[in-house]
């Protein structure tokens, strides 16, 4: 297939998925986290790498944390970024599409950039950080040199200090947060937050259907994880 038309493939299924997320979404939110169920199912499920893993994040959540939150996203991503490898989920997991939960990713030790986003997002928000200042960016990312260079369909997470401000981004592909302005790899295609989904900076009404995040967020949940 070729590579345009296998991003835009790969573009519109994620469409599909991610625009139905919002008139399920809560505001923000806080996280209650079982720590010792987490630690139990990590050993069972993924034996003592995984189970180091989890461990790992859960250290990281007990803090102590950085009372500035450009602080606290530089650890959140930096922390990610090094503790997950970058996969397909065709070959982690058997599946075309799926959203991995921290457990899932951690465990695992590898995620696609949805999943990256997925683990930084839910650390960032038990971390104090408010939701309506995250959002979930759909980019084209253009990889590799000028000769030779490709767009991929990508996933990063946006921080909003305020509404109105250019984003900094929290990326699996580069470990430096840097504004959306400085990242002329990545073009913006739409974004989406609890409050709906934005395309072009303009918000426009959620999809009235259900999605891959209940599933998530249900999977969560019996992890010892609630939302």
């Amino acid at each position: 297939m070729p590579s345009t038309r296998r991003f835009r493939v790969a573009l519109n299924l994620c469409r599909l998925g991610l625009l139905c997320l919002v008139c399920i979404w809560g505001g923000s939110f806080a996280l209650e986290i079982n720590a010792d169920k987490l630690q139990s199912l990590s050993a069972s499920r993924y034996g003592a790498k995984g189970a180091k893993a989890v461990a790992s994040w859960l250290q990281l959540l007990r803090g102590p944390l950085p009372p500035a939150e450009r602080d606290k996203l530089t650890l959140v991503n930096d922390f990610w970024n090094r503790s997950v490898m970058s996969g397909e989920d065709s070959v982690i997991w058997g599946q075309p599409d799926y959203w991995a939960t921290p457990l899932e990713s951690l465990g695992k030790g590898a995620g696609d950039c949805e999943d990256y986003v997925i683990g930084k997002y839910f650390t960032l928000l038990s971390m104090g950080v408010p939701a309506n200042k995250l959002r979930f960016i759909y980019v084209r990312a253009r990889i590799g040199g000028p000769a030779s260079s490709s767009q991929v369909a990508h996933m990063v997470l946006g921080y909003y200090e305020t509404p109105n401000a250019v984003p900094l981004v929290l990326d699996s592909l580069i470990s430096t947060i840097l504004p959306a302005t400085q990242r002329r790899d990545l073009t913006p295609v739409f974004s989406f937050n609890a409050d709906g989904v934005y395309v072009d900076g303009k918000p426009a009404a959620p999809v009235d259907r259900l999605s891959r995040w209940r599933d998530l967020l249900q999977r969560m949940e019996r992890e010892g994880i609630r939302p």
